[in-house]
């Protein structure tokens, strides 16, 4: 019996309720290539891209997966699929290649074409306005860091909202602005490649108040679909139980988790431990009438889940790629491992167990104030070939969506850990295998293997699963 006609599959999918969404993910950036084309303008992942030793093996984003040119044939491939949304992101540079003044008319014409091919596929768009592709201009008048550039981003989302807002389903704002922060201004694994560490806080700030004017921006555009934001959210745990460690995961979770989401849903920073406050002075003072846009009404909330964190006290060796950034050794903590769990080809633990215990504590945080969740973004890269002439059989990919989406779905049902929150879907972190941003080419997600020679298209046995999986929840 192959894993697509299994018993596991037949049941995962028997209890996925009819609305319940499968989608796939995917990035303008990591996809699109075309990069200097029909008038697109840099960007800070450009100019971060081109210094040398940024990106691993010297790999370029210039031609990626090359979706620009071969969207019909990647929308046919979610068509055979059976997926029911895509979430893609819209590229601001394409559109408005100086991130402020006039907009780029081919750029704008090519996501009217990809939302209207989504939509004769029977494929319903989320459009994610933000995927850490800020126009160079204004990265080089210091980004995120400058509160113009939320005021700026506002004016993007309301002609994007006024160009597509009748067929969008869902728009996302922002995507994992704790990624932009950490990696980016914090740490210098990612563009822009600042490493100011806890100085990098204005940046949070900045990217949240983006956030809410441009909430406002898309519904006074009048746009159809529901609205929402999405960011990585990690369980954090400490490593023992000495106060230290205790301690240090607790400032963790306001850096990863919190700063973020309390904002967004309560209209307030989190307060941190006594010791820790002169780290977060930056936030201390942020005025009432900018938290009062950071909170407005949003229809959901995302949520990109791929691994926990643990945390322990003193410098040692680091379980991710920006546990070992040259900045962390001017922390006095460290990303601990856990050995129990199997690794991605990242090095990242495979946890799924763990994504109950994150919806468990979104609701015990937020209450009544917690919006129903998607997972927005769940996904693996393993170790795969270069070429291939046929179907790769990737089962560790396949039993790791099997068994994340049986534990969503598992902890939000009657009886599960988080049976009160409200779960709309599931989206897999990606459709193909692209530019996986400092790691270049070496890092495969994809539900389809990409020959970054040729770009050939290769369906894996992972795609063929979800296709089983989609078709057995529909019959």
């Amino acid at each position: 019996m192959t894993v697509q006609n299994s018993a596991a599959l037949q049941s995962l999918a028997g209890r996925l309720d009819p609305e319940f969404v499968l989608g796939v993910a995917a990035a303008a950036f990591q996809i699109e290539g075309s990069l200097k084309a029909d008038g697109r303008g840099p960007s800070g992942w450009d100019a971060f891209a081109e210094k040398p030793g940024s990106i691993m093996d010297g790999h370029s984003p210039a031609i990626a997966c090359d979706h620009y040119n071969r969207s019909g044939e990647d929308v046919a491939l979610m068509r055979e699929l059976g997926v029911d949304s895509y979430r893609f992101s819209i590229s601001w540079p394409r559109i408005q290649p100086d991130g402020r003044g006039s907009f780029n008319s081919q750029g704008l014409d090519f996501y009217d074409r990809l939302i209207d091919q989504l939509l004769d596929a029977g494929i319903s768009p989320m459009a994610t306005l933000y995927h850490w592709d800020t126009p160079l201009p204004l990265e080089h008048g210091g980004g995120w860091l400058n509160r113009s550039t939320a005021e700026r981003f506002a004016e993007y989302s309301a002609a994007a909202g006024e160009r597509y807002g009748d067929r969008v389903a869902q728009w996302v704002t922002l995507n994992e602005p704790v990624s932009v922060t950490l990696n980016g201004y914090a740490l210098g694994v990612h563009a822009p490649g600042h490493d100011l560490l806890f100085d990098a806080l204005p940046a949070v700030h900045h990217q949240l108040l983006g956030h809410g004017l441009a909430v406002q921006a898309l519904r006074a555009a009048g746009v159809a679909g529901t609205v929402g934001v999405t960011n990585l959210h990690s369980p954090v745990r400490p490593a023992s139980g000495k106060l230290t460690d205790r301690l240090l995961a607790k400032v963790f979770d306001l850096m990863l988790n919190r700063v973020y989401a309390d904002p967004i849903l309560l209209g307030r920073y989190p307060t941190p431990p006594l010791l820790a406050r002169p780290w977060f002075r930056t936030l201390s003072g942020a005025k009432d009438a900018d938290l009062r846009n950071i909170h407005q009404p949003i229809d959901f909330y995302g949520l990109n889940y791929y691994y926990p964190v643990k945390v322990a006290t003193g410098r040692g060796p680091a379980d991710s790629p920006a546990g070992t950034a040259e900045a962390m050794a001017r922390v006095p903590f460290h990303l601990a491992a856990f050995p129990e769990y199997g690794l991605t080809g990242f090095g990242w633990p495979v946890a799924p167990d763990h994504l109950g215990v994150l919806l468990r504590e979104m609701k015990d945080r937020y209450g009544d104030a917690l919006p129903p969740l998607y997972i927005t973004e769940s996904g693996a890269s393993f170790p795969e070939p270069e070429h291939v002439t046929g179907p790769i059989a990737d089962s560790n990919r396949i039993e790791y969506l099997a068994g994340h989406l049986d534990h969503a779905l598992a902890a939000t049902s009657p009886g599960g850990l988080a049976e009160d929150v409200e779960l709309l879907g599931y989206y897999v972190w990606t459709l193909l295998d692209n530019f996986e941003w400092a790691a270049g080419y070496s890092q495969r997600f994809g539900l389809v293997h990409v020959d970054f020679d040729t770009l050939e298209r290769t369906p894996k046995e992972s795609f063929y699963w979800l296709q089983a999986l989609s078709r057995a929840r529909k019959a």
